[in-house]
């Protein structure tokens, strides 16, 4: 099995270290986050750093990278205007969703620049992503600097949930196999999901059983 000690991981090239630590603790969600400007330019950004927090209130987090080493219009809308849209993506629109990571100048939209198509929803000033299976409207809460690395944690409560029919079983529960949604492995690999099994609830003294999907 292969070891590689802190002080292996301190001395490693960046990218070869960045590319193991952001994949060594597996999946995780790829999304696009939508934002408007306080000037009416829509920004559309992907981000892996989407986190449930809680269902009540029902809010998620995402991790804003040190504003000195990255755009952060995201960031600047969500304070400036307070709404932000979550948006799944899907293989079809994985190149064009990738591609919005690059560093477009403020005045620029990626969903212009990308060809990405938008729609507007009455009430929420922030857009969303047209072929998302699944679309999330939410507010900013709050937000936490993380000093030992410069990051901010910012809090939002979702206000607004939108999907596809046929992908919702009749306990709430979201089929995001049956949504397309996909998973990022890493900085760059893009994975589809395959549900395999649910369980149950787990209790001390209770056996496992499924339940059907």
């Amino acid at each position: 099995m292969t070891h590689y000690s802190s002080s292996d991981l301190k001395n490693m090239e960046r990218f070869y270290r960045g590319n193991l630590i952001n994949s060594v603790t597996g999946y995780k969600s790829a999304n696009l986050l939508a934002t408007r400007s306080i000037n009416g330019i829509d920004n559309l950004s992907i981000f892996s750093s989407v986190t449930h927090l809680g269902s009540d209130p029902a809010m998620f987090t995402f991790i804003q990278r040190p504003l000195g080493h990255g755009v952060g219009h995201t960031y600047q809308n969500l304070k400036e205007t307070g709404v932000i849209t979550l948006n799944h993506i899907q293989l079809d629109l994985v190149n064009k969703a990738h591609q919005s990571s690059a560093k477009y100048p403020e005045s620029t939209s990626e969903f212009e620049a990308l060809n990405i198509e938008k729609i507007s929803r009455d009430g929420i000033q922030a857009p969303f992503v047209k072929m998302a299976a699944i679309q999330v409207a939410a507010t900013y809460e709050s937000e936490y600097f993380l000093k030992e690395n410069n990051c901010i944690l910012v809090l939002c409560k979702i206000t607004d949930i939108f999907f596809n029919e046929g992908i919702q079983s009749e306990d709430g529960w979201l089929n995001l196999e049956k949504a397309g949604s996909i998973a990022v492995n890493g900085l760059d690999g893009y994975a589809t999901g395959t549900v395999q099994k649910r369980l149950r609830y787990a209790r001390v003294g209770d056996d496992i059983s499924e339940i059907e999907l």
